[in-house]
């Protein structure tokens, strides 16, 4: 009789819509209900195999739009008149005319549609201006306003691969209440997290998860747009900042006369692990830009590369040519990291004269550097050159030739666009009055590619086995490109996309004049553009309960990226436990890249033991692939453990991050038998191999062989 009833409200659900109740309109399968009421609100989104409802009858979108006399004049639902309509496949709210907020009428246009697919609502949209002397700026749509999260919902963010906050409004509160964002915002009115595709987050999602369902909200834009992640917390009755609001911000720049359309907006309330929302990104991305070319076979093995900065900016050598096959190579060789990479090798040092790389006549120049860089690599290492590929030198050659005004960023006022870097010395001087000053390449143009293929040339040319571009990952914070040429400026909306493309070129030319074993490296972790890159230097890792870079790992174990910030003898076991548990590369940058790991005796004997531990079961950590938990059992949660799989082996790495006292738990591998095992610290493991104890920071790398 049940299973009648439930055959009996599938079927009501899968009709037109419920026609008994003229007031909304409501789509239904067997996994998701959503219900918009007449004036257009979101009265129900429904995960209908727990029964939880995510909506509280909020309004769905909102916009804003400029004029030359105003900026970002919001246009609300509340203020307009909707017509709400359903055929069974879809529910449409159509705006025919628009009201903005001071009360004037525009002569705007907007229709949403909502549609049903497996567990996912997509939240497609359709504008018209037909204004003059105006521009749509945002739309922010869907939106779930004072969403009805159960308690265990985390957040968890692509931010820089990943971050895990447990209490979403709390983290939001805190965010936004730190440092400029709170003089800078308006926040009586809301709280927002900053986070969006195009600047750190790596993927173009987020998700609420809970113990074993969560919502899934992301945008499957191929046109790789900017995107906003919206995140806000805005007041109650009691005016405590406590209702949740998230969704997604796009922007149409739409000009008068112009329409503008959007597809790739979605809810998903789905049931199962993370893996499962992580798991509909990837197969997205996999089915559309995918382009991925296999790894150079040493990248591959790379366990560890050693950062060093040769010449400084302020024209201090820290290191010379010669010291690469001394102190640099007996430094790589204590911990078994193959790579060097190579700054501040060109005469005028780093930070200078980008992008002419004078060759060093004090040192003997190119030739002299080749002798060198061949040298080490006979010893079994390789270097990847240094080149930025995102800064132009005011000083530079290229700068005054004109070339560099005529590719750099511009404002919304037409000027170029500036940055500037400083270290400082011994002294005050240089980190207070003497920044290095630049303007900003926009890679589109084809004369700062072409020069940018010079640059591999020269790569190639000095013996290096890659060229490392930096900066070229994602869009530098806020600035951008912008194109003055119409009535008003409008921002490079695609900037990721622009610097993946430059790096695409720059990957193919190299693979095509020197072959599959010569690489491409770049800085910042950004699914587009880093899959077109055999290696990325991070920017942003986080350590401890709010890294979650697991998220990226899963969803791309053929990328490889690696941490950032251990800079000294503090805090070793903890962090470089990380890299070894989620299968990063070490990024040795002693003293902000001044120093080598010499010169940190209790990173060099820590990390030497790691990598030792990488290279006994290489055919898991550096050719296998990541899986996180999946494939195995670990009974104590409070234990990190994760997955490495390769052809006929699999690893499993556990260590005790979080708690000081000593902890247990059973391990278990379906289908594998265990082999032995490799321990740090003081951590233990039974003798068949079903159970490890560990102490705060130890590990234990357990080796299990297909049945």
């Amino acid at each position: 009789m049940k299973k009648l009833s439930l055959i009996v409200l599938m079927l009501l659900c899968s009709m037109v819509c419920v026609s008994a109740l003229a007031s909304e309109a409501r789509l239904c399968n067997d996994k998701v209900e959503v219900v918009v009421d007449k004036d257009g609100n979101l009265t129900v989104l429904k995960n209908l195999v727990t029964g939880h409802n995510y909506a509280s009858g909020n309004y769905l979108w909102r916009m804003s739009y400029d004029t030359h006399a105003e900026r970002e004049i919001q246009i609300m639902p509340d203020a307009q008149k909707a017509r709400v309509s359903c055929d069974g496949k879809a529910i449409t709210i159509h705006y025919p005319k628009l009201v903005d907020i001071n009360g004037a009428k525009v002569a705007m246009s907007l229709t949403l549609t909502l549609t049903l697919q497996d567990d996912e609502v997509h939240f497609a949209s359709a504008m018209e201006n037909n204004m003059e002397h105006s521009i749509i700026r945002e739309l922010h749509y869907p939106l779930v306003r004072n969403a009805q999260l159960p308690k265990n919902h985390a957040l968890i963010l692509s931010h820089s691969g990943g971050r895990f906050y447990a209490d979403p409004v709390k983290h939001i509160n805190s965010k936004a209440m730190s440092g400029s964002a709170q003089y800078m915002s308006p926040h009586q009115h809301f709280r927002q997290r900053d986070v969006h595709y195009g600047g750190h987050a790596a993927m173009n999602f987020y998700l609420f998860n809970g113990d074993n369902c969560g919502v899934y909200v992301g945008s499957h834009d191929p046109l790789i747009q900017d995107t906003w992640h919206g995140l806000r917390v805005y007041p109650d009755a009691n005016g405590e900042f406590t209702q949740l609001e998230f969704g997604l911000y796009k922007y149409p720049h739409c000009f008068y006369g112009e329409k503008w359309t959007n597809d790739t907006n979605l809810i998903s309330l789905y049931n199962g692990t993370w893996h499962v929302a992580a798991d509909k990104y990837g197969k997205w991305v996999r089915a559309t830009w995918w382009d991925r070319k296999p790894q150079p076979k040493w990248v591959q093995e790379m366990k560890s590369w050693q950062r060093v900065i040769f010449k400084h900016q302020y024209g201090d050598y820290l290191l010379k040519y010669t010291d690469m096959n001394g102190r640099v190579k007996d430094a790589a060789e204590s911990v078994d990291a193959n790579t060097l990479l190579f700054f501040g090798w060109w005469k005028e040092g780093f930070d200078n004269s980008y992008p002419n790389y004078t060759e060093d006549d004090t040192q003997g120049g190119d030739k002299a550097m080749r002798r060198e860089i061949l040298k080490f690599r006979d010893s079994g290492k390789h270097v990847a050159q240094y080149f930025n590929g995102h800064l132009i030198d005011r000083l530079s050659d290229f700068y005054k030739s004109g070339l560099g005004s005529k590719v750099c960023y511009k404002s919304p006022s037409g000027s170029e666009v500036s940055d500037e870097y400083r270290f400082s010395g011994m002294g005050t001087w240089l980190s207070e009055y003497m920044a290095q000053t630049f303007v900003i390449a926009d890679t589109r143009f084809p004369e700062w590619r072409a020069l940018l293929k010079t640059l591999v040339d020269r790569a190639a040319s000095c013996g290096a086995s890659a060229a490392f571009f930096d900066q070229m990952g994602k869009g530098y914070g806020k600035k951008r490109p912008w194109d003055t040429s119409r009535e008003f400026p409008v921002p490079d909306n695609r900037l990721v996309y622009d610097k993946g493309q430059t790096m695409k070129i720059l990957r193919d030319y190299a693979r095509e004049k020197y072959g599959s074993e010569f690489g491409i490296g770049s800085e910042h972790i950004m699914d587009y553009s880093m899959h077109f890159v055999d290696f990325t230097m991070s920017n942003g890792i986080k350590y401890g309960k709010e890294d979650f870079t697991e998220l990226m790992r899963y969803i791309f174990p053929e990328l490889k990226f690696s941490n950032r910030s251990q800079r000294d003898d503090n805090d070793v076991e903890r962090r470089v436990n990380m890299t070894l548990l989620k299968g990063l590369c070490n990024d040795i940058e002693i003293y902000r890249c001044r120093g080598l790991i010499d010169e940190t005796p209790r990173y060099q004997a820590y990390l030497a033991k790691v990598n030792a531990i990488r290279e006994a079961y290489k055919d898991c950590f550096m050719f296998g692939t990541f899986r996180d938990v999946l494939g195995f059992t670990n009974s104590n949660k409070a234990v990190q453990a994760k997955g490495f799989w390769g052809d006929k082996r699999m690893t499993v790495v556990a260590t005790n991050e979080f708690d000081k006292g000593r902890l247990a738990a059973e391990i278990s591998v379906p289908g594998y038998r265990y082999v032995e095992c490799r321990t740090l610290g003081n951590g233990k493991v039974s003798a068949d191999g079903t159970k490890v104890e560990l102490g705060q920071y130890d590990v234990a790398v357990l080796l299990f062989e297909k049945l």
